[in-house]
């Protein structure tokens, strides 16, 4: 009897005969291969295959991804998938597998992209999700309300002990809510993390006496697989309040089993995410990616930035904030983190997008690039937040907040 659970995907194609190509890469994930063999019968297929169960033709042009096939125009397609939840289970790499496997290879596709992913609802209650979320990260720094406002190491590698010490002590004591590691820092020789593990709790304590203020860090414990407990628990055995994990980097199922152990909130970093949402035609959307991330655990999770150095718009980055906002069965809503490029002009623009402060805002030349220091930079971003949830502009706060009129200039 065929598995009444659906795990439905909708996918934007290109082919010749977006319909053919359709049912074969329906095939292709599911039962069924490119040729018949013994075994594949009627009633395997019925209980197991994929189902196309709406296509959409949208437009016809020149191929968008080359292919041996080499056509010379292309119809491009929005298609909807059905596949039984008996074939996958519960397992996160097994959905991908079905859902965003082989089919982007298939030749006769010169375009295919997964836009949308619905779960049932047994899929989406057989994972913790978050542990900690928006709510438990507000509690640990004793933040109940406004737009929380971190940032990274500066420069983002190469410091040495002293050096760095120098930069958590000045972040520190500009009472921000978070610091984090680059992507890039991981356990150099150089720089090991458990020397920046002490040295950054030892500063972040001290700060707290003169500011009375809590500040997060955020660990990168990325690296071998087998020794990711034991990097969670040098963090965790000094006292510190994050960890860091850029999770296309990692994986997925990385990210689930640090879930199972973590013992403070874990900061999902999007590193390498691009190479497969960026291309409009090929790979995964950041609306599907970011549920399976939130299903695995993760408490904050990148979502770019408006005004940033980086290719998505505005447009994208707003959609990107509201699909970490929308309810996903039963778990912690995840804190929305945006960075590059962030500084006193984007919180008007971001409030305006997304009307929400539930969000962790990275600046780094924003904070410590300020011509009067990084506590300027931190004080004059939370004017910032204020101002646009108040509604004054910003050239009215910079008439009578010098550090903002500073940040400006």
């Amino acid at each position: 009897m065929r598995d009444p659970r659906r795990i439905t995907g909708v996918y934007a194609i290109e082919s010749a005969d977006p319909a053919r190509s359709a049912a074969g890469f329906a095939g292709e994930q599911s039962s069924g291969t490119f040729t018949a063999v013994p075994g594949e019968t009627d009633e395997l297929r019925e209980r197991f295959g994929a189902e196309v169960v709406e296509l959409v033709e949208t437009g016809e042009g020149l191929p968008s991804l080359p292919s041996r096939l080499a056509p010379a125009t292309v119809r491009s397609a929005r298609v909807a998938v059905e596949f039984p939840m008996e074939n996958v289970g519960t397992d996160i790499a097994t959905l991908l597998a079905a859902v965003a496997g082989n089919l982007f290879e298939l030749g006769d596709l010169t375009a295919c992209r997964l836009d949308e992913l619905a779960l049932p609802a047994e899929f989406v209650a057989a994972h913790a999700g978050p542990a900690y979320g928006v709510a438990g990260t507000r509690r640990s720094l004793d933040q109940p309300d406004g737009a929380l406002i971190g940032t990274i190491v500066k420069p983002n590698i190469g410091l040495g002990e002293d050096e760095f010490r120098g930069v958590v002590r000045d972040l520190a004591r500009a009472a921000i809510d978070l610091i984090k590691d680059d992507e890039l820092l991981t356990d150099p020789a150089y720089l090991p993390l458990a020397t920046r593990v002490r040295i950054a709790t030892e500063e972040i304590r001290d700060a707290e006496q003169i500011t009375g203020h809590p500040t997060m860090y955020a660990f990168n414990i990325a690296g071998d697989l087998a020794g990711l407990r034991a990097r969670h628990d040098t963090v965790v055995a000094a006292g510190g309040r994050a960890v860091m994990l850029p999770i296309p980097l990692m994986g997925l199922p990385a990210l689930e089993w640090l879930r199972t152990f973590a013992e403070v909130p874990i900061h999902g970093h999007r590193a390498g995410l691009a190479a497969q949402m960026r291309h409009p035609g090929l790979g995964v959307d950041y609306t599907v990616w970011q549920q399976l991330a939130r299903l695995a655990g993760a408490d904050h999770l990148h979502v770019g930035g408006l005004g940033s150095k980086f290719s998505e718009t505005d447009d994208e980055v707003a959609t990107n904030i509201r699909a970490l906002q929308a309810p996903l069965g039963a778990t912690t809503p995840v804190l929305p983190t945006l960075s590059s490029g962030q500084n006193v002009r984007t919180p008007a623009p971001t409030w305006q997008a997304v009307g929400s402060t539930d969000l962790l805002m990275l600046a780094g030349g924003g904070i410590i690039g300020h011509p009067q220091g990084s506590a300027a930079g931190v004080h004059s971003l939370r004017a910032a937040w204020d101002a646009a949830v108040g509604g004054e502009p910003l050239s009215d706060l910079a008439e009578r907040d010098d550090a903002v009129a500073k940040a400006l200039a």
